[in-house]
């Protein structure tokens, strides 16, 4: 086989009848400080590096070669189906899992090396990691803040209180508020530390459509305002294409595709977005194109 015949099967994937392009190789990337970034101020600063990440347990491969970034007011969505490694990849990235190979910087900070310093510069939210309900959201939000160690934590505390429309429930005891309150209150926790980079894991996946607008909107808004990345998983892809700039199609622990979400049906021969995800979620790797053999969530 000739050089350029290899390159070119590197370049792609083969879904049975199908072939679909990989994610290119970047090759030489812009220093992690931002120094190369776009001018008028490094717009295209990476505050979140992820490079070769693998994730094995026994002979089980979880997370294979995972590489991607996230930059700076830019919402990235990772989307697959329930066991493509979703879950195990944003665990790594928090540092809630280590990683069998692989790397993670956080605002330029390898996470390996100086992971509560990496750490600072994250934030997290899931529909699933509730905060306590037996707190109000103000006690939750200064709980919060003096774990990260938030300065002039109340003056803090009452602008979050008033960005998310918090203000009249400040002394509302967190398991009576409905599932949008709820959200917003773990947003506005996610946020106290500034972060740089902030994982959502399905924010919206128990909202009802008006709920779930709202804070589509407010995430979007984060990104613009505050400069944050924020890296997204979630099953709605109608809510990916109205949000996302940027998506990851994830399947058995690899990335399948990348690409602007309102574009990628049309370049692999699907009317939406959605109809896509379903191809490659019924279309799994086969094991002769070197996939995992299994993934987790």
């Amino acid at each position: 086989m000739s050089g350029r015949a290899r390159r070119a099967a590197k370049s792609t994937i083969r879904y049975r009848a199908r072939v679909y392009a990989q994610p290119p190789d970047i090759g030489p990337r812009p220093p992690l400080d931002g120094s190369a970034g776009a001018a008028g101020g490094g717009g295209d600063r990476a505050v979140l590096r992820v490079a070769g990440l693998r994730k094995v347990y026994s002979e089980l491969i979880a997370v294979e070669g995972v590489s991607f970034d996230v930059h700076r007011r830019e919402v990235v969505g990772l989307l697959g189906p329930n066991g493509a490694g979703k879950t195990t990849t944003l665990n790594m990235i928090l540092g809630v899992l280590s990683p069998t190979a692989g790397s993670v910087h956080i605002g330029g900070i390898d996470l390996a090396h100086q992971r509560a310093r990496a750490l600072a510069q994250a934030n997290f939210s899931a529909v699933y990691a509730s905060l306590p309900g037996n707190l109000t959201v103000a006690q939750n939000l200064r709980f919060f803040g003096l774990v990260y160690g938030i300065p002039a934590l109340g003056l803090r505390v009452g602008e979050l209180l008033r960005q998310f429309d918090l203000d009249r429930l400040r002394n509302t005891k967190c398991g009576l508020l409905s599932s949008g309150e709820q959200t917003r209150v773990a947003l506005a926790k996610a946020v106290l530390n500034r972060p740089r980079l902030l994982l959502l894991d399905e924010p919206t996946a128990s909202l009802d459509p008006a709920a779930a607008q709202t804070i589509r909107a407010r995430i979007r808004s984060l990104a613009v305002d505050t400069g944050c990345g924020i890296l997204w998983t979630s099953h709605n892809m109608y809510e990916v294409e109205e949000v996302c700039d940027r998506v990851l199609f994830l399947s058995r622990g690899r990335i399948l595709l990348e690409g602007d979400p309102r574009r990628l049906p049309r370049e692999h021969g699907a009317a939406t977005l959605e109809e896509l995800f379903i191809r490659l979620a019924r279309e799994p790797l086969g094991e002769s194109d070197g996939a995992p053999r299994m993934g987790v969530a």
